[in-house]
């Protein structure tokens, strides 16, 4: 990807997509000739007590810190049950969000999961981890050890991958396609779906909310639970406006153990009921339905012309 200054002196990029702007983007619609797709992803997650990355309610408690420890347990005991039997209320389907110790840690969470027909996109075996500085076959290792551990529980390894703590290395985005993973969700470059140039097959970025995200927003910014849950209606409101005839995505990150806390629960629900009432409008979707009707109408993410299939999935 060639990008320069002024004065044509070239500021370091990187080659994994293009610039494409949102007015040249080719019209048409998602199932049911709709233009906006929701998904909605619930983080489900695990961590090691007193070591690696945590995310914290309190900071500077000394160890052992059984405080954030507790608050983090909330998650898988409480809210997350309760945050999927709200979607399942709604007629929303769920995304997980998956770190796979879970399925060792909190069993009975991932059979109530599972019931609800959540689609799992790997997300680390502990959020504890990183991928900061693995080396690439330690990286490859890890990547298919999540695959692996949900293939072994579900049946059918994952085709999404979301890093824990968003992290990567210079060779996270070919080694996931080499890896069997076919979509990202991570990046927020766009509100249209992008396929990212790989060493291999073509890696679909499906917009990631980095502010629609209770991690980032609510405990790394200390928004409110009302003030959360009306950023989401702002911008549901306004794509179904500004998106002109394109198929846009919006999508909406949620933690287990901070949106399953019952007064933000409360508030999130306000949001949620506010999108179902314009069902007729939207398409609630998980990001494996999104790829599959992107990949028809774009030849398999090969850039090629829309085909005829592709005009029967996306209009």
């Amino acid at each position: 990807m060639s990008t320069t200054t002024g004065d044509d002196v070239p500021l370091d990029s990187h080659d994994r997509y293009d610039y494409s702007p949102i007015t040249e983007g080719a019209p048409g619609t998602w199932p049911g000739g709709r233009r906006l797709a929701v998904y909605v992803a619930l983080g489900i997650e695990d961590y090691h007590f007193g070591a690696g990355q945590t995310e914290n309610l309190l900071e500077g408690v000394p160890a052992p810190d059984l405080v954030n420890t507790s608050w983090r347990d909330y998650g898988n005991r409480v809210g997350a049950f309760r945050v999927l039997d709200r979607l399942a209320e709604l007629g929303i389907p769920a995304t997980i969000l998956l770190n796979t110790a879970v399925y060792d840690t909190a069993p009975e969470l991932l059979a109530h999961a599972r019931a609800h027909g959540a689609e799992l996109i790997g997300h680390g075996v502990s959020n504890s981890d990183s991928l900061e500085g693995l080396s690439e076959p330690d990286e490859k290792a890890y990547l298919l050890s999540v695959a692996d551990r949900i293939a072994a529980e579900e049946g059918a390894a994952p085709q999404g991958w979301s890093s824990p703590w968003l992290t990567h290395t210079d060779a996270t985005v070919d080694l996931l396609g080499e890896t069997g993973y076919r979509y990202l969700l991570d990046l927020r470059l766009d509100d249209r779906p992008v396929w990212l140039t790989t060493r291999s097959e073509p890696l679909l970025a499906i917009p990631y909310a980095l502010e629609l995200n209770d991690s980032t927003s609510v405990i790394g910014r200390g928004v409110g639970a009302a003030e959360f849950a009306d950023m989401l209606i702002d911008e549901f409101d306004e794509l179904l406006v500004s998106g002109g005839d394109q198929p846009l995505v919006m999508s909406i990150v949620v933690h287990s153990f901070i949106s399953g806390a019952p007064f933000r629960l409360r508030q999130l629900t306000r949001a949620l009921e506010h999108l179902v009432a314009r069902r007729d409008d939207v398409w609630f979707a998980q990001p494996r339905d999104i790829y599959d009707a992107v990949r028809a109408r774009t030849g398999a993410g090969t850039g090629v012309d829309e085909t005829e299939e592709a005009q029967d999935v996306l209009s």
